[in-house]
C-alpha cells in the first residue's frame, strides 16, 4: 500500500518556494545590514558573546556556554563566530536564523499542502491556499527583521514548525495503516522536537504536549482498528519508535540539568539562579511596585500573548482582528468538521506555555497599546504566526472549494492576495514592525552608552588585561573587536570568583558598571584601584574604569 504523504508532487514547488525564500531572506539581510540594525537587540550581542566565548576565551571550550540560555543556537553560531569581522558585524549570528527562516518557509508550505490534500479531491485549491500559508509567513516584516538577527525566535520556529509537519504525517499513516511510515515520521517529529528544546523553554512544554497527542493519536488508531493501544508495544518496529521517540524527548532535559548541577552546583540553576527570568524581574522591580501584568493570572497572561501576536502580524486593528478570527474560526473547522487536520491544532501551543510563563515563571510581555505602554518581549507574539497563517489558509481553502464558479474563486484569490499584500506594505510604509520597534527603543541607551565604553576600550594599552561583567555591555567588546581571551568575565568560573574577592589582583583594568557584581565587589574591595574615567548615558546605569595599581 502507497503511503499517502509519498504521491505528493513537492519538488518543483519546494525548488520555487526555496528559490523565493532565499531571495526575501537576503534581500532582508542587505537592507537590515546596511542601516546597522542587526545588533538592536541586547540579546542577540549576549548570544553571539556565549558563542564567541567558545572560541575565544581565557578559558575556552563548552563550558562557556553558560547557563539559562538554550546552547543550541550558539552550537549554530561556532562555525562563523570564529570570523572577528563575522562576531562584530552580527553576521555569524544572521546565518543561522537565515537558514532556519527558508526552512520554516518550506515548512509551511508542506504541512498546508500536505493536510489538504486529504480532503475531497480540490488539488489546486490545495495548492494555491499552501502558496498562500506560506508567502503569508515569508513576507511578515518581523520574522523578515528577526531572521537577520541572532535571537532564537526563527531556529525554534523551523524545529517547531517541522516538529508538527511529520507529527501530521505521522498521524495520518497510522490512521491510514501505513506503520513503518508512521514510525519513522514519529522518530523525525521526536528530532525536531529535541532540537527546538534545545533552542528555548517553549520546546519543553511542547515536547511534553506532542507526546500526550502521539499517546491519543496510537489509542484512537488502536479502537479504529479494533485492538487495544498497548499491542503496538509488542511489535519490533513500534517498540523501537517508541524508545527512540521518549529518548530524544528526554535528552535536553536530562542533558541541561546535568549540565548545570556539574558547572553551578544547581541543576535548577536556570531556573532560579542569579541569570534566571525570576531573578531578573526580581533585580529590575522596584520595591512596592506593581508586578508585570498577568503576574499570578494566567487569564491576562493570554490575553497580552495573543495581542502580541496580533502585533507581531499586522499593525492595524482591523487586519489584526480579521487575522485573529480566521484563525479561531479555521481552528474550529479542523476540530469538528475536517478531523485529518486536528495534528494543526497543536500549533496553539505557544498559548498555555506563555500564559503560565507570564502568571508564574517571572516572563513580563509589554505591549505598547496596553498598560504599561512599553515594549518588552513584543517579539514573542511571532510564536503564533505559523497558527494565524496556516489556520487562514485553510479558512481560504474552504471558501475556494464551496465556489465551482472560476471567476468568483479568483475573485477571492485576488482579494486574500490584496489583503495580505496591504496588510503587510501598511506595516513597513506607515508603521515600524513591532519586534523591529522594540530593539530600537529598547537598545538605544544600551547602544548609546556601549559607543561611549569602546572608544574609551580602544584608549587603553595593547594586550592590556579587563575585569568585567560582560553580561551587561560586552557589545562594547564587540563593537571594537576587543579579543574575550584579555578579559576576565562571568564565564571564566576558575578566575572569577578570585577576581572578585581582589578586583586589583588579575587585571590591568576594572570596568564596573553601577549594580553588577563587579561594581559590587569593587565597593567591597577598592584597593589598589584608581579611577580613569567614568561614561552616563541617559536611563542608563554609570560605569566606571578603573586602572590597577597592584597588577604586574
Amino acid at each position: 500500500m502507497t503511503s499517502p504523504t509519498s504521491q505528493q508532487p513537492w519538488l518543483p514547488d519546494y525548488q520555487i518556494l526555496t528559490l523565493v525564500a532565499s531571495l526575501l531572506s537576503l534581500a532582508a539581510f542587505i537592507y537590515f545590514y546596511s542601516r546597522g540594525q542587526l545588533l538592536l537587540y541586547g540579546d542577540a550581542v549576549a548570544h553571539m558573546n556565549i558563542a564567541r566565548r567558545v572560541v575565544d576565551s581565557r578559558t575556552p571550550g563548552l563550558l562557556q556556554l553558560g547557563t539559562v540560555w538554550l546552547p543550541l543556537p550558539h552550537l549554530l553560531m561556532l562555525p562563523f563566530i570564529w570570523s572577528t569581522s563575522m562576531w562584530m558585524s552580527g553576521v555569524a549570528g544572521s546565518i543561522p536564523s537565515m537558514v532556519s527562516y527558508i526552512a520554516s518557509v518550506v515548512g509551511i508550505f508542506r504541512l498546508v499542502w500536505t493536510g489538504l490534500s486529504l480532503l475531497p479531491e480540490r488539488r489546486s485549491e490545495a495548492r494555491f491556499a499552501a502558496w498562500v500559508a506560506a508567502m503569508a509567513f515569508a513576507l511578515n516584516p518581523n520574522l523578515l527583521y528577526l531572521q537577520t538577527t541572532a535571537m532564537t525566535e526563527l531556529i525554534y520556529l523551523a524545529c517547531y514548525i517541522w516538529a508538527t509537519v511529520y507529527f501530521a504525517q505521522f498521524a495520518i499513516e497510522l490512521q491510514a495503516g501505513e506503520p513503518r511510515a508512521a514510525q519513522r515520521a514519529l522518530i523525525v517529529c521526536g528530532v525536531f522536537l529535541c532540537l527546538g528544546a534545545l533552542t528555548r523553554y517553549d520546546g519543553w512544554f511542547a515536547a511534553t504536549l506532542y507526546a500526550v497527542a502521539a499517546l491519543v493519536t496510537v489509542i484512537v488508531a488502536s479502537v479504529r482498528h479494533g485492538l487495544e493501544w498497548w499491542h503496538f508495544l509488542y511489535e519490533r518496529g513500534w517498540r523501537r519508535a517508541t524508545i527512540i521517540f521518549v529518548a530524544l524527548l528526554a535528552f535536553t532535559p536530562a542533558v541541561w540539568l546535568t549540565y548545570n548541577q556539574f558547572t553551578f552546583g544547581d541543576a535548577l540553576s536556570f531556573l532560579r539562579g542569579p541569570y534566571s527570568a525570576r531573578a531578573i524581574e526580581e533585580r529590575t522591580r522596584k520595591p512596592g511596585d506593581w508586578h508585570h501584568p498577568g503576574w499570578d493570572a494566567p487569564q491576562v497572561g493570554t490575553e497580552y500573548f495573543v495581542k502580541s501576536a496580533e502585533l507581531n502580524m499586522a499593525a492595524g486593528d482591523r487586519s489584526q482582528r480579521i487575522w485573529l478570527y480566521a484563525a479561531l474560526l479555521g481552528s474550529v473547522m479542523a476540530l469538528g468538521f475536517l478531523r485529518p487536520l486536528w495534528p494543526w491544532l497543536l500549533l496553539w501551543t505557544p498559548v498555555p506555555f506563555y500564559a503560565i510563563s507570564i502568571a508564574w515563571g517571572g516572563v513580563p510581555i509589554f505591549i505598547p497599546t496596553w498598560w504599561p505602554f512599553s515594549f518588552y518581549n513584543v517579539r514573542y507574539g511571532t510564536q503564533l504566526i505559523p497558527a494565524f497563517v496556516v489556520f487562514g489558509a485553510l479558512l481560504l481553502y474552504l471558501f475556494l472549494s464551496k465556489f465551482s464558479w472560476r471567476r468568483l474563486q479568483y475573485g477571492i484569490a485576488i482579494v486574500t492576495m490584496a489583503f495580505v499584500g496591504w496588510n503587510y506594505y501598511y506595516d513597513m510604509k506607515f508603521a515600524i514592525p513591532i519586534s523591529l520597534k522594540e530593539a530600537q527603543v529598547n537598545g538605544m541607551d544600551r547602544i548609546a552608552i556601549e559607543k561611549q565604553l569602546a572608544h574609551e576600550i580602544m584608549l587603553l594599552p595593547p594586550n592590556s588585561r579587563v575585569l568585567m561583567y560582560i553580561g551587561e555591555h560586552g557589545g562594547a567588546l564587540q563593537r571594537v573587536g576587543f579579543p574575550l581571551k584579555r578579559t576576565i568575565n562571568e564565564g571564566n568560573y576558575r578566575y572569577w570568583g578570585s577576581a572578585l574577592m581582589n578586583p586589583a589582583a588579575l587585571a590591568n583594568f576594572v570596568i564596573a558598571t553601577e549594580g553588577d557584581p563587579v561594581a559590587k565587589a569593587v565597593k567591597a574591595h577598592p584597593e589598589g584601584l584608581r579611577p580613569l574615567a567614568v561614561i552616563q548615558s541617559l536611563r542608563q546605569n554609570p560605569i566606571t574604569i578603573y586602572q590597577s595599581t597592584e597588577y604586574r
